[in-house]
């Protein structure tokens, strides 16, 4: 009976060590394609006596390498950087700027200045192929405290959402693999060391990594990053609709209200008006006091999916044909911008 148990265990152990042994030489294949991503925003915060005022807000998240000039990472990381350096793996620090970014798929594409030389690149795999249940690891660099691993399974997919309108599509997996503050745009691999996830966001009550953490699909990353680019505007909006635009007075049902805007960006160099003010609706806070976007080249801007799959054909054929004309609302007034 003994033996019996005995041998039970012996396989069990032999399973872990083996499993332990194909991860880190998984990890040391493509752990220098991971990079650490440093930046500085802009932000408006409100005083008690109301008064706002700009404040630099660092920022630390993860990101990979796809190519010796290409770095993929979370939108939310780069959302409107003043500035944007890359740490290697080896210590070297290369400055980069937003090539396009999606925020409901919270995924980015950035570009460094100059290439990195020797650049260790990884590939995506098909997220597609997952099950629940399959073994994944993340890597990345949790709470600023340098390159690691953190392993996990495959728990569920949620927010699955794909159409023609990319605006909108989300496709999320969810694992219990440990995921920090930091750990946002890092590589969810496979155990054939491929890419199949960008870290997102983790769901906790203590904001700690004890929580759900999401990834979003590497065939949608792909999809939209590499196959499908459209330009950065270099702002962060948010769509007015409903009893909000009535708020705003606006002359149609719905608008982009600009809050923050990134210097040198597309929309700065147009002379894009950003907001000075922090509210509070409801529950969102809100910078207001900034331009209110109407339409793109007499396109109107709105919230239904017909009217932003052609916002983002506008967007795409911007690579080409850069000029391009906006109208907004700017205290009370209806202006037009012209790309420069």
């Amino acid at each position: 009976m003994k033996k019996i148990i005995i041998i039970p265990l012996i396989c069990l152990f032999a399973i872990n060590y083996t499993n332990a042994q194909d991860l880190s030489s998984i990890y040391e294949k493509v752990s220098p394609a991971v990079v650490a991503i440093y930046t500085q925003e802009n932000n408006i915060v409100t005083h008690p006596n109301n008064v706002s005022q700009t404040v630099t807000d660092n920022g630390l998240g993860s990101g990979f390498m796809v190519s010796d000039e290409y770095i993929i990472t979370a939108a939310h990381v780069v959302n409107v950087p003043e500035t944007l350096v890359v740490q290697f793996y080896d210590g070297e620090t290369i400055d980069a700027k937003v090539v396009t970014s999606y925020k409901s798929a919270d995924i980015a594409l950035i570009k460094l200045v100059t290439p990195k030389k020797n650049a260790t690149t990884v590939k995506f795999g098909d997220s597609n192929q997952l099950k629940i249940g399959q073994r994944v690891f993340v890597i990345g660099v949790p709470l600023g405290v340098g390159f690691s691993l953190s392993s996990g399974y495959v728990s569920g997919f949620k927010g699955q959402i794909l159409g023609k309108n990319p605006f909108t599509n989300t496709e999320f997996i969810q694992t219990d693999a440990a995921i920090n503050q930091g750990n946002s745009g890092g590589p969810m691999f496979n155990l054939n060391g491929e890419v199949v996830g960008v870290v997102s966001h983790i769901t906790s009550k203590s904001g700690g990594s004890n929580g759900i953490g999401f990834a979003s699909s590497s065939n949608l990353a792909a999809h939209l990053l590499l196959n499908n680019k459209m330009p950065w505007f270099g702002a962060e909006l948010y769509s007015l609709s409903g009893k909000e635009a009535k708020l705003f007075n606006l002359p149609q049902t719905s608008g982009l209200l600009v809050q923050r805007i990134a210097s040198n960006s597309l929309f700065d160099k147009m002379g894009v008006k950003k907001g000075d003010t922090e509210i509070i609706i409801g529950k969102k806070k809100l910078i207001i006091g900034g331009d209110i976007i109407l339409s793109f080249n007499n396109i109107t801007y709105d919230i239904t999916d017909d009217a932003l799959i052609k916002i983002a054909g506008f967007a795409k054929n911007l690579i080409d044909n850069p000029k391009f004309e906006m109208t907004v609302l700017r205290e009370g007034q209806i202006i037009t911008l012209k790309s420069k």
